[in-house]
């Protein structure tokens, strides 16, 4: 909880002119670098009353120092409401929502920083971060750019742009990078994580360990710095075959990540309740009552075709998109979430899903308006195309999907189930209510088979045109498969779809597959799991009854 001030004097009794002594005294230490004591004294200064803008920033460095980010965030809030036109304040606002993991949020801070200075680098160099995080690579390094544009030595702006070329899998230019932020200032965490992606890819596991242990010996590290180089350590572990070290670096970087997140994710209702909600509501669901009319749900876009592309995190749903994508006539679009509005109308709750049976052409028109607005304003060309919406999670809005796009074609993408939850442990997401439940792989394993209790019920009951894409068979025989896909979409095959690391290294937006598809097409991530039996036991029993019916060998 935040410190409450002492009570104190009304401001109209308070002697101003030693408010100022106090205030200059203050700013003095912190200007001579001892932050620390700065820090100290305006917390005293808050708690005898007197409340500034600055001593309210300065007071939440001190809590960020001790890790408390949510009682800094507090400090910070109330420093802006007081000063919003405090560049200094937003920018500290936005650097702490930025490690509390709210880039969007922080975006904001960051974009109102730049209102009022237009030159200030370091917020274009901060907004950079703040659109890395959020996996929007393209924009990231434009806001990078301009950084360095202002200000050559800017080290953050190098730095992110070293971890864009890690995330795109040229290796090289990140190392450079990396190199020349490291020359300025040694231990500056991403750089060295970058510098150990670089020599993981090169194959060397003892130059990437030996940098990412003295990186995480510091005590500087944030709890998120330190969850993300300690999953690149379980990386850099795995690819020894080092599995039961990997598994436990996993797990505590992991748990770093639960301590973050625990005061947004672990309160109330949980992505598990609210997916075992709608499987209660659809167990007693008819076929009729869903029965959709093929009169509605026109392209107004002008769309030649439009598909979903689903599936559970870490099925293959990338890999597939990024197989279209070299199809000429297909436009896709890079995990945007552009359902928002039908959500927030009729799926906020799995209460509102009666409401969403029974909403007529008016109260879903404009739903439909808001979903094609959406996807033209993330950049897509939609009129004439094959609309691509790969959007994996969308699987459970399958019943928005049928009552707004009922002649919309749904791709499947499919993997075995013991694969899906190691890799979603492993992985590191933007984290939301269902990223929250993978951080154990009880977690994962859990919600995975209500997601697929959900998805198995609303095939059968939605009248909707569907094909399962199963991963292993693209994987191995990646033609065959894409030519069965392209007859389903009407389309035909095309060389270029077998082209895949050079679309992969060159896409705007991040995700975890698209980060490994830059080495190319791979098959030794193909029962994997295996490897980590010992691990899965546990959880191989909520698994067994999905690897059967999707004709997995044990």
């Amino acid at each position: 909880m935040t410190t409450a001030p002492e009570s104190h004097p009304p401001a109209a009794s308070r002697d101003l002119e030693a408010d100022r002594t106090i205030l200059r005294a203050i700013r003095a230490i912190a200007v001579a670098g001892d932050m620390a004591r700065a820090a100290a004294l305006a917390d005293e200064a808050l708690n005898r009353g007197l409340e500034h803008p600055f001593l309210l920033n300065l007071s939440a460095v001190g809590l960020e120092s001790a890790g408390r980010f949510h009682d800094a965030l507090a400090r910070l809030q109330r420093a802006a409401e007081l000063a919003p036109l405090d560049t200094a304040v937003l920018n500290a606002l936005g650097m702490c929502l930025q490690r509390l993991d709210r880039p969007s949020e922080a975006l904001q801070r960051f974009d109102a920083v730049l209102a009022i200075d237009r030159n200030a680098a370091f917020a274009h160099a901060n907004r950079g971060a703040a659109l890395l995080a959020q996996g929007l690579l393209s924009q990231a390094e434009a806001a990078f750019q301009d950084a360095l544009a202002l200000d050559a030595n800017l080290l953050a702006a190098t730095a992110g742009l070293a971890t864009i070329a890690t995330r795109r899998g040229v290796h090289g230019v990140a190392k450079a990078m990396a190199q020349k932020v490291l020359q300025k200032a040694p231990g500056f965490p991403e750089a060295v994580m970058s510098m150990a992606a670089a020599e993981l890819a090169a194959g060397s596991y003892a130059a990437a360990e030996d940098l990412l242990a003295s990186l995480l010996s510091s005590r500087g590290l944030s709890h998120l710095e330190r969850a993300n180089a300690t999953t690149l350590m379980g990386d850099v572990l795995d690819r020894q075959n080092h599995t039961t070290e990997a598994f436990r670096a996993y797990s505590a970087a992991n748990e770093l990540r639960r301590g973050v997140f625990a005061d947004r994710f672990a309160s109330g209702p949980s992505a598990l309740e609210y997916v075992e909600s709608m499987n209660r509501y659809f167990k007693a669901a008819r076929p009729d009552e869903w029965a959709p009319s093929k009169a509605a749900g026109g392209a107004p876009s002008g769309a030649h075709q439009h598909v979903f592309l689903i599936g559970f995190p870490c099925s293959g749903a990338t890999l597939l998109e990024v197989v279209l994508e070299g199809q000429p006539q297909v436009q896709t679009l890079e995990e945007q979430e552009c359902l928002i509005d039908g959500v927030r109308s009729f799926m906020k709750d799995p209460a509102d899903l009666e409401r969403l049976r029974l909403a007529d052409e008016g109260e879903l028109a404009p739903l439909r308006d808001a979903y094609w607005k959406c996807a033209r304003d993330q950049g897509a060309t939609i009129a004439g195309r094959v609309f691509v919406d790969k959007y994996p999670l969308n699987t459970l809005k399958l019943p928005l999907i049928a009552r707004l796009f009922p002649q919309a074609k749904i791709l499947i993408a499919r993997r075995d189930p013991r694969d899906v939850v190691l890799s979603c442990f492993r992985q590191r997401f933007q984290m939301s209510h269902p990223m929250f439940e993978m951080l154990t792989v009880k977690g994962a394993a859990v919600f995975y088979d209500a997601v697929m209790r959900l998805a198995n019920r609303l095939e059968t009951l939605l009248d909707l045109q569907t094909l399962i894409v199963r991963h292993e068979s693209l994987v191995e025989n990646l033609e065959s498969e894409a030519r069965s896909v392209c007859a389903f979409l009407g389309l035909t095959w095309a060389p270029a779809m077998a082209d895949l690391s050079g679309r992969a290294r060159s896409r705007t937006v991040a995700t975890p597959g698209s980060a490994q598809l830059v080495r190319g097409l791979r098959t030794d991530g193909l029962g994997e799991w295996r490897r980590y039996r010992e691990q899965l036991q546990p959880v191989l029993g909520v698994l067994a009854p999905w690897v059967e019916r999707f004709a997995y060998s044990r």
